[in-house]
């Protein structure tokens, strides 16, 4: 069984809780590939299963500005979702697809299969878990897995202003060696597609890893 779930939360909390429900029917073997998109209409900073609050996050910039922080149930570091962000939740079984086990080889096929979808010139997979653009990050990503099922968390930026992470976000202590000493403004892009452009090639893109059917 495969499933696409069209976004239906009113705020990214309850979307979050939306991309948990996701993965725990592919985990519990209801699905094989599972996969749902949606957006935001302010900002709000989501931070990794396991990241430090005052490490990555101007927490005073937050409170100040009326900003939710949110934690995700997958891994990675502190994002700013809000306008032009378009984030995708797909889960994937790892018994109908054990090729899939190993984070590394995880990470290429899903963002492989992306670039080919988006089709946007100069589009590559950079620093294991990124999607870039002359040298500017236009998505981030991270997981999270199960015993039977592993949940891919993703954002693609197309008209996102990269000054909201300059104010809400801490310059980073671990950086992938394509940024080097770049600050957020200066590291962010955006993928030249409209808003429904891009769905519909992301769509495309995530269809490709199994035949969902839309629910």
């Amino acid at each position: 069984m495969h499933q696409t779930r069209r976004e239906q939360a009113p705020d990214a909390d309850a979307h979050l809780a939306q991309d948990w429900d996701l993965f725990q029917t592919v985990e519990s073997g209801g699905a094989d590939l599972a996969f749902r998109m949606w957006e935001v209409v302010a900002p709000v900073v989501v931070v990794g299963r396991s990241t430090s609050i005052p490490e990555q996050v101007v927490q005073e910039a937050c409170r100040a500005d009326g900003v939710p922080v949110l934690r995700r149930f997958s891994g990675g570091g502190a994002v700013v979702l809000g306008p032009g962000c378009l984030n995708y939740a797909v889960g994937l079984s790892l018994v109908s697809r054990p090729d899939l086990t190993a984070v590394g080889t995880s990470f290429l096929t899903i963002l492989g299969g992306l670039t080919a979808a988006l089709g946007v010139a100069g589009l590559i997979v950079d620093g294991g878990t990124d999607l870039v653009v002359d040298g500017r990050k236009v998505s981030g990503n991270a997981q999270r897995r199960g015993r039977r099922a592993l949940l891919h968390h993703g954002t693609l930026l197309y008209a996102f202003d990269p000054a909201l992470a300059e104010r809400y976000l801490r310059e980073p202590r671990r950086r992938p060696p394509y940024r080097a000493t770049r600050t957020h403004a200066e590291f962010m892009g955006n993928l030249p597609l409209s808003a429904d452009a891009l769905r519909v090639r992301a769509e495309a893109g995530l269809a490709a890893l199994g035949r969902p059917t839309r629910v």
